[in-house]
């Protein structure tokens, strides 16, 4: 298989500023992007995600994502597997609330007392979600996670990640007539090429069942994305070639 990036988890929020639970979401994201977990995040823009934009999509299509919601609509949560796949967690701040008996927010740029501990409480409950993905484990004794990736030093600035620019690649392929978007083709070509599997119809099966570990494939659209993997192949190992 492709050697992909580091796994992240990706954080979505609701982008609602009628109701203070929607300020406590964003507030609740950015300080898990930003304090809790920098080294284990990206952030999804909400709007552009909804608007098509292709890195937070791919992101995730292939990686856990955390819907952060201000209220049962979830429409973060909805957006998410409307257009990539069902989030791996959905988060409501009115289902925290009354779980932790909490006070109601107030407060659409400033928060009430109550506000801002129900974003210590979604934060906290989020980090865990995020950790529980990453496989990771808290050692209570030395106060630190066990195998855990270097973080920032203390006091360092830290900025919250996009997913955009989070080293998914993507591949657009015209197929039957449409554009689709493969997560993870650019990689895929390049492990067949350097394993020298060369574009043939002796390695089409393979490259195919490659494709399908990141990307649905409809069973009976199998021999056109076949074809077209084929063509595109073939080009970026032209591509390869010329530019050597």
């Amino acid at each position: 298989m492709p050697e992909l990036p580091r796994k992240k988890v990706g954080i979505v929020a609701c982008s609602g500023e009628e109701l203070a639970e929607g300020t406590v979401t964003r507030l609740a994201a950015l300080k898990v992007l930003e304090q809790l977990r920098p080294a284990d995040t990206v952030t999804i823009c909400l709007p552009l995600f909804l608007a098509g934009g292709e890195g937070d999509r791919a992101f995730a299509r292939f990686y856990p994502t955390v819907a952060i919601d201000g209220c049962d609509q979830r429409c973060a949560a909805r957006a998410t597997k409307l257009y990539s796949g069902k989030p791996a967690a959905s988060v409501v701040v009115t289902d925290l609330i009354i779980e932790h008996g909490l006070g109601k927010p107030e407060g659409l740029r400033s928060l009430n007392p109550a506000g801002l501990q129900t974003v210590e409480v979604t934060a906290l409950h989020v980090a865990g979600l995020v950790d529980s993905f990453l496989d990771k484990h808290w050692d209570r004794r030395r106060g630190e996670f066990i195998q855990e990736m270097p973080q920032p030093e203390a006091g360092q600035p830290v900025e919250a990640t996009c997913s955009c620019v989070s080293g998914i690649p993507i591949q657009k392929v015209e197929i039957n007539g449409k554009t689709v978007t493969l997560v993870a083709l650019p990689l895929i070509f390049e492990q067949f090429r350097q394993d020298g599997k060369m574009p043939a119809n002796g390695t089409l099966g393979e490259l195919l069942e490659t494709v399908r570990v990141y990307n649905a494939i409809p069973a009976a659209e199998e021999e056109t994305y076949a074809a077209a993997l084929l063509l595109a192949y073939l080009e970026f190992c032209k591509n390869k070639e010329a530019a050597a």
